[in-house]
């Protein structure tokens, strides 16, 4: 079986490791670097600057933006967030985008202009339903067709896929993978909520553990669904980098592993040194316990 190795990054900076460690694409670019350490909103041009240093350096190897993901746990003054009890639950990522519909169709228009110079997807961060897939996807019709009547260039084929973080989008993966390119799995989230034990809490850290049966059977739900629409699986957690998960995940069919792009070469021979009936053996256990 074929897998990609990507790597996830933070800023343009990264590139340089990614390209010394060999990396078969981006899994993730996380797009907040964007918004920090200034005063207000950037600018579509600059964003548009931005993600196509990096489309351009990966020469047509895949690269995944993902859209805004932030929320009340990150100080940006100007945007004048509430304060949260409980950040995490709560406004946040793609929620936030609905709220703030000019910002989100901004940064979709900047990366859909990107896109003309090389291989890129769109990926969703907080989806917990369809409905909010349909209605990103109503806003990214929108900034194409304010582009095409600026006549300003364009991507046409870029895919659109959502991060698998909420249960309910791993329990619900057989219906949103019809209207969807792409699940990556973030393991980290997806582990917290479905085991509710905060990941940075270290009274509760025995009680978080991506190993758990329930996770993992989340995790082959989603991959299970894509593959029946011929779609495909990618994680961008902690998990893909774990030595000790990367034959769980291959067994259970994962199509790409994407982490911090030190971490490819260790996996990569993980990968070469194993034989996929051992990988579904091991699969099959952690399913059960």
């Amino acid at each position: 079986k074929q897998v990609l190795l990507e790597a996830n990054i933070g800023t343009p900076n990264d590139m340089e490791t990614v390209l010394k460690n060999d990396a078969e694409g981006i899994g993730l670019f996380r797009t907040e670097f964007v918004y920090m350490d200034r005063d207000d909103y950037p600018t579509e041009d600059e964003q548009f600057e931005q993600y196509k240093e990096v489309v351009s350096a990966m020469n047509g190897k895949r690269v995944t933006i993902r859209t805004l993901d932030i929320g009340g746990d990150k100080d940006i003054p100007y945007f004048n967030m509430e304060k949260e009890a409980n950040p995490f639950l709560g406004c946040r990522a793609i929620r936030l985008c609905f709220k703030r519909t000019d910002m989100f169709k901004t940064q979709l228009k900047a990366i859909l202009r990107a896109a003309v110079y090389g291989n890129v997807s769109i990926m969703y961060p907080m989806i917990s339903d369809l409905k909010e897939v349909l209605r990103a996807n109503e806003i990214l019709d929108e900034a194409k067709k304010e582009l095409e009547k600026d006549n300003i260039p364009y991507s046409k084929d870029v895919k659109v896929g959502i991060m698998v973080e909420i249960p309910s989008a791993a329990i619900m993966a057989d219906k949103l993978a019809e209207y969807v390119d792409f699940f990556s799995i973030g393991t980290n989230d997806l582990t917290q909520y479905t085991l509710a034990a905060d990941r940075g809490n270290n009274s509760v850290k025995e009680y978080y553990n991506y190993f758990n049966p329930a996770v993992i059977r989340l995790i082959k739900n989603c991959i299970d669904a894509s593959h029946k629409y011929g779609k495909y699986t990618a994680m961008c957690g902690e998990m893909a980098s774990n030595p000790d998960a990367a034959k769980i995940l291959l067994g259970l069919g994962l199509d790409a592993f994407s982490m911090s792009a030190s971490s490819i070469l260790e996996v990569k021979d993980i990968i070469r040194n194993t034989t996929y009936e051992e990988c579904k053996k091991l699969a099959q256990k952690a399913l059960e316990y």
